[in-house]
């Protein structure tokens, strides 16, 4: 059984193994960290799967009354040691962004550990200030610096599609993103378009990728010359979640949506198939056994087989002569008795 909880409202989601315990949803529950056991929200209740899953930290059990007293005046202390960090930030005038704050009390080598996430846009030479936010805050400080996917990733927020950013709810990883996949998806290269909350590209450039590369590899470009149902025409643009081209006709100049089998010439899609098998030697139909001129035409093109293209005119020749001349032995097997060319007689 999986079950999914989250630390904030609307973030991102861990999977547990729920053990023996079955908790509903908007239960808080204990999920076991580096810096001890920490109360979550339950947003998935138990379920079986249908895969097995190895490797899930295990639920811990359902948060007591210490334990929903503890995490609720770990957030108050978050947010007053947001704002004190703020407030002496600006205080010594240094380029640096509160991102997060992370608030430590069970760490078995420290009593208590504040730990500040910033960004800036280079080094910042912060030691000054840990003093004073370690004189303000009575605890141990941590000064970490993030990068502006990162930041994105710790604040969270709404992107240009909508939705909850994928970074902040479900991807794990940052694969890399370039402008060739935007161009690859004929997007406009324009930065505010293609450019996500964190300034960066758009990490969903990466999703659909792969099915754009195949649909141009095997679609023809923009310009070509092709046959559709509705008559001839250019292609003049691609829909490549509906497997289409776009196409203007000839004839009347107006635009349809053809399916890309459909533009592809016969030779294409048979040189793109991979259960084709290579052109096999014509073979000659039959002949009725009364007709004997197709059955000497048919035994000339049989004899003929592994003989010189002059050979081969030669029988094709004889075959011509009419019923007036009685057939002769094939000239190659004359050869292999006889060495001289110039002999015709029997």
């Amino acid at each position: 059984m999986v079950m999914a909880v989250s630390f904030e409202r609307y973030g991102r989601l861990y999977y547990l193994d729920p053990g023996p315990h079955r908790p509903r949803v908007g239960d808080k529950v204990l999920v076991p960290t580096d810096d001890g056991p920490e109360v979550a929200e339950c947003v998935w209740a138990p379920q079986y799967v249908t895969e097995e899953i190895g490797g899930l930290p295990l639920c811990e059990g359902i948060a007591t009354a210490a334990d929903l007293d503890r995490d609720e005046q770990n957030r108050r202390r978050r947010a007053d040691a947001r704002v004190t960090a703020k407030r002496l930030i600006r205080q010594h005038g240094l380029p640096m962004k509160v991102v997060g704050i992370d608030f430590v009390d069970r760490r078995p080598d420290v009593d208590q550990l504040v730990i500040v996430y910033f960004s800036a846009p280079h080094r910042v030479d912060f030691r000054e200030l840990v003093r004073d936010l370690a004189r303000g805050l009575r605890a141990r400080i941590e000064l970490r610096q993030v990068g502006a996917r990162d930041e994105a990733r710790l604040q969270g927020g709404i992107g240009p599609c909508g939705r909850d950013l994928c970074c902040a709810t479900f991807l794990k990883d940052f694969e890399p993103v370039s402008v060739r996949m935007a161009k690859d998806q004929d997007l406009p290269l324009n930065p505010l378009k293609i450019s996500g909350a964190c300034g960066r590209l758009m990490c969903c450039l990466k999703y659909e990728h792969p099915l754009y590369q195949e649909f141009n590899a095997k679609a023809p470009p923009t310009g070509t010359q092709v046959e559709t149902p509705a008559g001839d025409g250019v292609v003049v643009g691609h829909n490549v979640p509906s497997d289409t081209v776009v196409v203007r006709l000839a004839a009347s100049g107006r635009r349809c949506a053809c399916s890309r089998a459909d533009v592809c010439s016969p030779r294409q899609q048979y040189e793109a198939s991979s259960t084709t098998t290579p052109d096999a030697p014509a073979v000659p139909p039959e002949a009725p056994a009364d007709d004997p001129a197709a059955a000497r035409t048919t035994e000339v093109a049989a004899t003929a087989e592994g003989l010189d293209a002059r050979d081969a005119g030669e029988a094709g020749a004889d075959a011509a002569a009419g019923d007036q001349q009685r057939r002769r032995k094939p000239r190659r097997r004359r050869r292999l008795h006889h060495d001289d060319e110039g002999d015709t007689s029997q």
